[in-house]
């Protein structure tokens, strides 16, 4: 399979087609999160729109009408989040997700603060390991240090790794920074979530920050 991302061309050995056959005897797709910097909100958001919730209990960042939503009826799923998990701290990756995780480039009470290469290494193992253990079908995980942070979801055939866009040091910390580089994370990894769903590749490779890593079953 050939994917094109800014002109440059891409070879993926085998297909990252989701198992829309399996989900459709099933009706019902099960989704996991771990997150750290977007502190639970991407698995609030995803339960508020699988449950139809409306007004202040409904979405903050997703509408019936988003462009992002699933854009096929005979495809599209019940989504159960089994889990949505809030891991800040080094002691929460090994003792919950059971990841032997990198050491910090610093540790703040007990919270975990990478550079940026390694949020991205440490939001893989969240995602993996949260899908594994609660039996999910997606599973996403989030973190981010100094940088734009981390954000993966993983299935059984690939994982996605990106980050937030946006820059912020958790060591130096300023707020309005924090609160963007979250607003930023949630966004991005809710509309990868959707395009992992609708199979949309070619919207997933737009970004320009995106790795794809197909999964070893």
């Amino acid at each position: 399979m050939i994917l094109r991302k800014k002109g440059v061309l891409i070879r993926v050995e085998r297909s990252v087609q989701f198992d829309h056959e399996h989900r459709e005897k099933r009706n019902m797709l099960k989704v996991a999160t771990a997150e750290c910097f977007t502190h639970g909100l991407i698995a609030r958001e995803i339960h508020a729109f699988s449950q139809g919730y409306e007004g202040e209990f409904g979405c903050c960042y997703l509408s019936p009408d988003h462009e992002s939503n699933l854009t096929s009826d005979k495809l599209k799923p019940d989504i159960s989040v089994v889990c949505g998990i809030f891991v800040p701290t080094l002691s929460g990756l090994k003792n919950n997700l059971k990841i032997n995780a990198p050491q910090p480039y610093k540790v703040i009470k007990g919270v975990k603060v990478y550079e940026e290469n390694y949020d991205k290494q440490v939001a893989v193992l969240m995602a993996n390991a949260v899908r594994e253990i609660s039996k999910a079908d997606i599973g996403i995980g989030t973190t981010a240090g100094v940088g734009r942070g981390g954000i993966a979801i993983s299935t059984n055939e690939f994982t996605i790794v990106t980050t937030s866009g946006y820059y912020a040091n958790l060591t130096a910390p300023c707020s309005s920074q924090l609160l963007k580089r979250q607003e930023q994370g949630v966004k991005k990894a809710l509309d990868l979530f959707f395009a992992v769903l609708n199979d949309d590749m070619g919207k997933i490779m737009d970004y320009d920050d995106i790795s794809l890593k197909m999964n070893s079953n």
